[in-house]
C-alpha cells in the first residue's frame, strides 16, 4: 500500500478490460461522492486509449441520472497495445497531468490493474483499483461487480434448458463464460443442479461424466444438464459433446450462453456492491491512500495493493463442486 502527500482537487474515473453489469453504479458513486467532497471529477473514456488520445471530459451530477439500472459501461471501455509500452504510460501521464488530474479510480480487472500500478510506478500517478469483472476471479477480492448478474443471468438460461431437457429426456451441455476461471461454472452448476461440471481447476474427466450419467439413467434419470467453462475460447462444449458421443455412444445438445452474461441490468447485490466500493475509493484517495484495490472480505470492504492483485491468481472453490456431484446425485 502505498501513500502520497499532494492533495488531490481533480480525479478521473476510467473503466477498462470486459465490461461487466454493476460498473455504471460503480463510476455513479465515484463522481458523486467525488463533488460531495468538493472534488472535480473528469470521465475518461475507452480507459487507457482515452488517456493516450486525451479522450477527457468533465462529469456533473446530472451525468450520473438513470445509469444505476443500466449494463455495460457509458464511459465505454477498449484495450490499447500501446499503453502497454513505456513510452504509452508516459504519453498518457502526460495527458492526465495537462488536463489537471491529480489521482485515478481504476473500475476493471487484473490487467487493467496492472495498468494503474505501472502509471503509479513508473509515473507516479495515485490511482485505486475498483474490481469489475463477471470472472470474479481478483485475488484480494471475495466478490467482483459483475459476478452476481452474471450468475443470475446464466442460470435463468439453465433453468429453461432443463425444462426442454427434461421434456425430451436430452442430456444438455451448457457453455458459460470464464476462461481460466471456473467460478461461473462452479455457481451456476451447484445452484442449477447440474450433474457434472467442468472447471479449468476441476477434475472432472469425460470419462467420469459418463459413469455419472450412466449411473443416473440406471436410476430412471431421464435428462441430465453439464456445465462448462469456456477455456481459452469458446466452444469447448462441442469438444465435449464430440468425446462423450465417441466414449458413449450418446448425443448431446450444445448451448453456448456467450456475452449475454455480460449484459443486461445488474442486480441489486451488484448496484450496492459497486456504490460501495466507488465511494470507498474516493475515500481512500482523499486520504493519500493509492496503488491499492477495494476489495471484499466477507461484507467488510479493505484494502489490497495491487502489486499482490497482479501477482496471483484466485481459485475456484474446490468444495464447491464436490458439493455439487453430492446434490447432484
Amino acid at each position: 500500500m502505498a501513500q502520497f502527500q499532494k492533495q488531490i482537487r481533480r480525479i478521473g474515473v476510467f473503466t477498462s478490460g470486459g465490461d461487466a453489469p454493476g460498473m455504471n453504479a460503480a463510476i455513479r458513486a465515484v463522481v458523486r461522492v467525488g463533488i460531495a467532497q468538493k472534488l472535480e471529477v473528469y470521465g475518461i473514456h475507452a480507459g487507457y486509449l482515452g488517456m493516450l488520445e486525451n479522450n477527457i471530459q468533465p462529469l456533473q451530477l446530472r451525468d450520473m441520472a438513470n445509469i444505476i439500472q443500466r449494463g455495460g459501461t457509458v464511459l465505454k471501455t477498449a484495450r490499447s497495445t500501446e499503453f502497454m509500452k513505456p513510452e504509452g504510460r508516459e504519453k498518457a501521464a502526460q495527458n492526465l497531468r495537462a488536463a489537471g488530474i491529480d489521482a485515478l479510480v481504476c473500475i476493471g480487472g487484473d490487467g487493467s490493474f496492472r495498468g494503474a500500478h505501472a502509471l503509479w510506478e513508473e509515473q507516479q500517478i495515485p490511482a485505486v483499483g475498483v474490481p469489475g469483472t463477471i470472472d470474479n476471479d481478483i485475488f484480494g477480492s471475495d466478490k467482483t461487480i459483475g459476478f452476481d448478474t452474471a450468475v443470475n443471468t446464466a442460470l435463468d438460461a439453465i433453468d429453461r434448458i432443463r425444462d426442454t431437457a427434461a421434456s425430451h429426456d436430452r442430456l444438455f451441455i451448457v457453455e458459460v463464460m470464464g476462461r481460466n476461471s471456473g467460478f461461473i461454472a462452479s455457481h451456476v452448476g451447484l445452484a442449477g443442479g447440474a450433474e457434472e461440471i467442468f472447471t479449468p481447476e476441476g477434475n472432472t474427466t469425460v470419462e467420469k461424466a459418463v459413469d455419472r450419467i450412466k449411473d443416473a439413467i440406471s436410476r430412471g434419470k431421464t435428462s441430465s444438464i453439464l456445465i462448462t467453462a469456456e477455456g481459452q475460447k469458446p466452444g469447448r462444449a462441442y469438444d465435449l459433446a464430440d468425446a462423450i458421443r465417441k466414449k458413449s455412444g450418446m448425443d448431446a445438445k450444445v448451448c453456448i450462453l456467450g456475452h449475454q452474461q455480460r449484459g443486461g441490468s445488474p442486480t441489486a447485490a451488484d448496484r450496492i456492491l459497486a456504490s460501495r466500493m466507488g465511494a470507498a475509493a474516493v475515500d481512500a484517495l482523499l486520504k493519500g491512500y493509492c496503488d491499492i484495490m477495494i476489495g471484499t472480505e466477507g461484507e467488510r470492504l479493505v484494502q489490497v495493493p495491487l502489486d499482490l492483485v497482479a501477482k496471483h491468481e484466485r481459485k475456484t472453490q474446490i468444495d464447491l463442486l464436490s458439493l455439487a456431484n453430492i446434490l447432484a446425485t
